[in-house]
């Protein structure tokens, strides 16, 4: 038996709902088709928003979402993306599958989208191909509620007020896709588009500072470095610095598959994915150091699995299938960002739909939840709660090569005291006894939920119930704690009143 022991009195950071945030691009069906259909389409539909997609995403509670991209940020230009439809600029999407984008889903769109939604928006801004006046007049268009040529166009499109937009990434991935630009100059080139990123309200924009790819070190050093100390020039310049962080279980050339993967693979492939533990620790260690204070929040705005594509699916646009691995993969990536969350302020998984690590994924009219899907389900409830002390009893587990520890979790508490727990287990074949002691706290009513299966299962279009959420009772409520039966491959949610 395993003890999870939680100290009820030591309370530490606040979890940030937008750590359960989400990506999407426009790559492959991920918009067109995933989230939007247009108004003439047959599929149900709210102003071109897929009924299903959008009702599912509010289930989980989705806080905040990323938009356009990703690569292709860095080649969109706003105002190709507003006004009359049937008027808007054609394009080749160049970075995924060489299709032409129509701009029928532009900023007037994705506002609606995340209106519908209920949630924040997160707004990446071109800085590879773009210039300072097209960012700065962006959120003069987006934020300003005034006399102003931009905020005349918005008008003219149809919406008179401002909207409110929380987060602006200046710029993505600028150490590649972005204009392979030098930390040293992307650093003086964000300071530079930063400053004309126009506080227009009250509310100041939280502007995201693109930082490294895995573990880049001296992009984080060398940025941070270049940006000065937050207040030294302004506490309007940064808010935030991204971190890029993908599991890929083989190499960039033959990545694995979705579905086809052995016992071996999936350790390898977890192994990966916990290296965000490390990631963040050292990128951390260097962020204390410009900003002890922990006002620049670590933004992991693109992390999750990377396969090789479906057979028969275009290579550009990246959709895979989702399995119980990508759920272990997504409960361990989740806890880990809960315990950094004195630092980790968002999180964006890649992607919302139809593409790598997704939620969702769509044909036409029908639509599947994904293994991923339900632990965030299993998960929102950490959203705004606050983060326990807690420790748990391990041991390592894996193959000969690939050694992991058996088991991950987090604990928060509720506002109304309620203890919520998640648990992972990512043996393939072990299951484990855990005992959890709350400190200073009598168990009173308990219940939860589970997710499990074999490593291998997913859902499909003519089986889309092969994974889901089940009610978890095989615990037994002690004098002292609780007693958990915790089965191989599983993810839960445990809750104590």
């Amino acid at each position: 038996m395993k003890r999870l022991v939680i100290n009820t009195i030591e309370k530490k950071s606040k979890i940030s709902k937008d750590i359960y945030g989400h990506f999407s691009e426009h790559l492959g069906r991920c918009i067109y088709e995933g989230l939007y259909v247009g108004e003439n389409s047959d599929i149900p539909n709210v102003k071109g928003m897929r009924k299903d997609v959008v009702e599912a995403l509010k289930n989980i509670k989705i806080p905040v979402l990323r938009w356009p991209g990703g690569c292709f940020a860095d080649e969109y230009h706003w105002k190709d993306g507003i006004g009359p439809k049937e008027t808007r600029k054609k394009m080749i999407n160049t970075h995924w599958g060489g299709v032409t984008e129509d701009n029928s889903f532009g900023t007037h769109e994705f506002m609606e989208l995340c209106d519908q939604l209920g949630c924040d928006t997160y707004i990446n801004m071109n800085v590879g191909s773009g210039s300072v006046q097209e960012m700065s007049e962006w959120v003069e268009y987006l934020t300003f509620n005034g006399l102003s040529p931009m905020a005349k166009m918005r008008e003219e499109n149809g919406r008179k007020e401002p909207w409110d937009v929380k987060y602006v990434g200046v710029g993505n991935e600028n150490w590649g896709c972005g204009g392979n630009m030098r930390p040293e100059h992307y650093a003086n080139e964000y300071r530079r588009y930063s400053t004309y990123c126009r506080n227009y309200t009250d509310k100041k924009l939280y502007k995201i500072m693109c930082g490294p790819n895995n573990d880049d070190y001296n992009w984080t050093e060398t940025t941070m470095k270049t940006i000065g100390k937050r207040g030294t020039y302004t506490s309007d310049l940064i808010s935030g610095i991204s971190l890029h962080y993908y599991t890929v279980p083989g190499v960039w050339e033959h990545k694995g598959s979705a579905t086809d993967f052995t016992r071996e693979e999936y350790y390898t492939t977890i192994r990966k994915a916990y290296k965000i533990d490390e990631y963040i620790t050292r990128h951390s260690d260097i962020l204390n150091q410009y900003d002890p204070e922990k006002e620049i929040g670590l933004i992991v705005d693109e992390w999750g699995a990377w396969y090789d594509v479906e057979p028969g699916t275009n290579p550009g646009f990246l959709y895979q299938q989702n399995t119980m691995r990508d759920a272990i993969i997504a409960g361990v990536s989740l806890n880990v960002f809960n315990q950094h969350s004195d630092r980790v302020k968002m999180a964006n998984i890649a992607q919302l739909v139809n593409v790598l690590q997704s939620v969702i994924l769509t044909d036409g009219e029908n639509m599947i939840l994904t293994p991923t899907y339900h632990v965030f389900d299993l998960y929102k409830d950490h959203q705004n709660a606050t983060l326990l002390a807690s420790y748990i009893e391990n041991e390592t587990i894996g193959t000969e090569t690939d050694k992991i520890p058996m088991l991950s979790q987090s604990v928060s508490v509720l506002e109304d005291g309620t203890i919520n727990i998640t648990l992972v287990n990512m043996s393939d074949d072990k299951a484990e006894e855990v005992k959890v002691i709350t400190v200073e706290k009598t168990t009173g009513e308990v219940s939860g939920k589970i997710l499990t299966g074999e490593m291998h299962d997913h859902n499909t279009f003519t089986d889309k119930e092969k994974v889901k959420l089940a009610d978890y009772t095989d615990f037994k409520v002690e004098s002292d704690g609780v007693v958990m039966q915790v089965p191989a491959m599983s993810v839960i949610n445990l809750k104590i009143k």
